[in-house]
């Protein structure tokens, strides 16, 4: 709610004035209060779809080649047909406008969501989408080093619906709450070997050497826009790659243990009140290298 002040005769009047948030809906822009979804969508009775979380930088997508491509992949998997105006030319024209809308044009979270249009029981009516983007303000991302524990109260999931984001959300907010319980700062999830898997909000990597290590897509784990990246920068300088099964012991070994996702990369300096070997200046020059020239339009 917005409020103008006014001056009549050093009278002073307070006139109220309403401030709306805005989102896209299938194309349109509309305050958020005028979004009218039936009970029967279906994201909300049977989680029927997935969404993607992207930051928009002073009017350009982050890793937006990246985000397309795990977009298709979802809607692959989930049998879903893809709108042709959600990744044309024109959406992040959108997009823009939205943020503008939502005085965030500089720096914002970009959520989209999509899911399956129609209603019907399991069985779906149709396999075309419906989908629904929000932008909201962000700050820069947090640069402290992470303390973290392992998850004990739930692990992941390994499916097909595992690499992308939305059906195994009830995961990461059990994981989620233990964390604010446990005061960590995140929680490294295991898979239900009891192999590394990830973290609740971002993906779990290590340093010995010149070899990355990363835990395999079979553990569950999401297949993060910054595991893509890092995975291409690694091959680019030459460095090993090492995806796989990882047991818990491995990271106190490690030169270098770090969380990643689209916000950056953050240095874990502790598993479970035990303190892990860090080079700050490894992880900072990693990033760097990482986000150079990842702003793009490409694709659109």
């Amino acid at each position: 709610m917005g409020v103008v002040l006014l001056s009549l005769n050093k009278t002073y009047l307070f006139i109220l004035i309403p401030s709306f948030v805005f989102l896209l809906y299938n194309s349109q822009i509309l305050p958020e209060n005028e979004l009218r979804l039936p009970l029967t969508n279906r994201a909300f009775q049977y989680n029927d779809g997935f969404f993607e979380t992207i930051i928009l930088e002073n009017g350009t997508l982050r890793f937006w080649p990246e985000h397309q491509a795990r977009i298709k992949e979802a809607a692959s998997v989930l049998g879903l047909t893809l709108p042709k105006e959600l990744l044309n030319k024109d959406f992040l024209s959108l997009i823009r406008q939205l943020a503008e809308q939502n005085q965030c044009g500089n720096l914002a979270r970009v959520k989209l969501k999509v899911w399956r249009a129609g209603e019907g029981l399991y069985t779906p009516q149709t396999d075309a989408a419906d989908w629904l983007v929000t932008a909201h303000p962000m700050q820069k991302a947090p640069i402290a080093p992470l303390q973290v524990g392992i998850c004990q109260t739930v692990r992941t999931l390994p499916s097909p619906f595992s690499s992308f984001k939305g059906i195994q959300s009830p995961v990461y907010v059990l994981a989620s709450r233990e964390k604010a319980l446990r005061s960590f700062d995140d929680l490294i999830l295991l898979d239900p070997s009891g192999n590394l898997a990830e973290l609740t909000y971002s993906n779990l990597f290590w340093v010995k050497g010149e070899t990355l290590y990363t835990p395999g897509l079979q553990t569950g784990c999401l297949n993060g826009i910054m595991r893509r990246k890092l995975l291409q920068w690694a091959l680019r300088r030459n460095w090993q790659v090492n995806e796989g099964l990882f047991q818990p012991n491995e990271l106190t070994a490690a030169d270098a243990v770090f969380s990643g996702n689209v916000t950056g990369l953050r240095i874990i300096q502790s598993l479970e009140g035990k303190n892990l070997t860090s080079k700050p200046q490894l992880i900072t020059q990693l990033q760097e290298e990482v986000f150079a020239g990842q702003t793009t339009n490409a694709g659109l």
